[in-house]
């Protein structure tokens, strides 16, 4: 981003903690969540427990934190104005195509106690469908014939942990922090496939001495403009390439599952480390991540931008309040302590947060990875019990025709245009739509009816 030459540089105010962290993904979610959650923890317990970042596809994340000693500016956009705070445990940023050597000397560096994951769904290199290995993707392809030579985290994980098997080193804990149901599981599987395939005994030593512990994590951080950004800089009077802004609320749930038990002190700010995520995980992203696609598909087809004005909207936060209440909370199984109508009354207020401009664009994007946690995994429930989804089954019938507009960014982009316009052919994608839903007669006429109806009516009307 731009940043205005007129103003001091900001610049780390203390020395940089050892570090015990390797992190793929210094983007906004990892700046906004991980980071901060680690600084607070070393600061109230200490502990080595730096963070390296990595970058996967470019310097863009280096060129910004390097210069400033890794420092950066994070602002909590509450209500009444933001508030500031200097994040300074991030020790160094890599780039992994440009020095994937030294990625591999870090990553087998015994301090390394740790490694954490925001890549996004794609990034796992996974069917969705099965939560499996997809050999057939590019990076995973590259990984598999040049296992020395890796371009993907889960790559860059196995390569690392074969060189700590060689040396006598324990492994580190892998942990997942995107919104991905069964994160921790599918990383292992996917980490399991890569490294079985060139060497079932490193295979079977990272199944008996490795950790991947679930997660659920939850912050809203909507993309900042390079315009936003300069502004806050200026308004700070600091030269911050690196400045992050998120919402007032967070929550991460861990599941207690570490190598040797290291881990920082998060759970003393904050984190929650507990025998099962899953309940936590399903409330969050049936909830909170289905809302947010269902804003995100049919907001944009309404002519809104953001998460402030879909939910300003009153048909469709009728429309949103009615899909918690009789399609979504009636799946959950809550977790000890949680009521998740209140859960879902508090996420009306975040969402209509004014100092949040979450864009539904940014939302909507990846939807072939998202839906199936988010919206089908709950139809699926319903199906089961002989229950109609006509709320659930009107947003994957917007998606469908947000494939046809202009703000499709998918990583299976070419083969849903090809398909767009055609509901039948689309549920045919075995990548999206498991078999025991797409062959259901029940499903099948659920989506055509709610895709016929937006087609008719229009989204404002459908949704009455």
């Amino acid at each position: 981003m731009p940043i205005a030459s007129d103003l001091p540089r900001l610049a780390r105010t203390r020395p940089a903690p050892r570090a015990g962290i390797v992190h793929f993904g210094p983007g906004a979610f990892f700046r906004a969540f991980i980071a901060p959650f680690t600084q607070e923890a070393m600061d109230a317990a200490g502990g080595d427990w730096g963070i390296i970042a990595v970058a996967l596809r470019n310097g863009q994340a280096r060129d910004q934190l390097k210069p400033q000693g890794c420092a950066y500016t994070a602002l909590t956009l509450a209500p009444d104005g933001p508030k500031r705070q200097m994040i300074d445990c991030i020790t160094d940023v890599l780039v992994a195509p440009e020095s994937p050597e030294t990625v591999l000397e870090t990553l087998a560096d015994p301090a390394i106690k740790i490694v954490t994951l925001t890549i996004t769904e794609k990034g796992y290199g996974h069917d969705p469908a099965t939560g499996q290995l997809n050999p057939d993707l590019p990076d995973m392809a590259h990984d598999l014939a040049c296992p020395d030579a890796p371009r993907s985290a889960p790559g860059f994980i196995v390569a690392a942990l074969a060189r700590r098997r060689a040396a006598g080193v324990a492994p580190f804990s892998v942990i997942s922090c995107d919104n991905l149901a069964g994160n921790g599981a599918i990383l292992r599987a996917v980490i399991l496939g890569l490294a079985r395939t060139d060497d079932p005994a490193l295979a079977d030593w990272i199944a008996a001495h490795g950790a991947f512990p679930a997660t659920m994590v939850d912050r809203i951080t909507p993309a900042m403009p390079e315009a936003e950004a300069a502004r806050l800089a200026q308004e700070a009077g600091i030269n911050d390439a690196a400045i992050t802004h998120y919402e007032p609320f967070r929550q991460w749930i861990i599941a207690a599952d570490f190598v040797g038990g290291a881990r920082p002190a998060w759970d003393r700010v904050g984190a929650q480390i507990v025998g099962d995520v899953a309940p936590f995980e399903a409330m969050k992203l049936r909830c909170l991540n289905g809302a947010h696609s269902a804003l995100a598909y049919l907001g944009l087809a309404a002519g809104h931008a953001t998460v402030a004005a879909a939910v300003a909207d009153p048909a469709l936060r009728g429309f949103i309040a009615a899909l918690w209440a009789e399609e979504v909370i009636p799946t959950l199984a809550p977790p000890e302590g949680a009521d998740p109508t209140a859960y879902c009354a508090a996420l009306i207020a975040r969402f209509a947060n004014p100092a949040i401009a979450h864009r539904l664009a940014q939302i909507a994007m990846d939807g072939s990875q998202k839906l199936g946690p988010r919206i089908l995994s709950p139809m699926a429930t319903h199906l089961a019990q002989g229950r109609a989804t006509s709320r659930l089954a009107m947003v994957v019938a917007a998606w469908m025709h947000h494939l046809s507009g202009p703000h499709l960014a998918d990583p299976m982009a070419d083969t849903l245009r090809a398909r767009a316009g055609d509901p039948a052919a689309l549920m045919a994608l075995s990548a999206i739509f498991p078999p025991v839903l797409a062959d259901d007669p029940r499903f099948r006429a659920q989506i055509i009816a709610a895709w016929d109806k937006i087609a008719a009516q229009g989204v404002q009307a459908a949704l009455v």
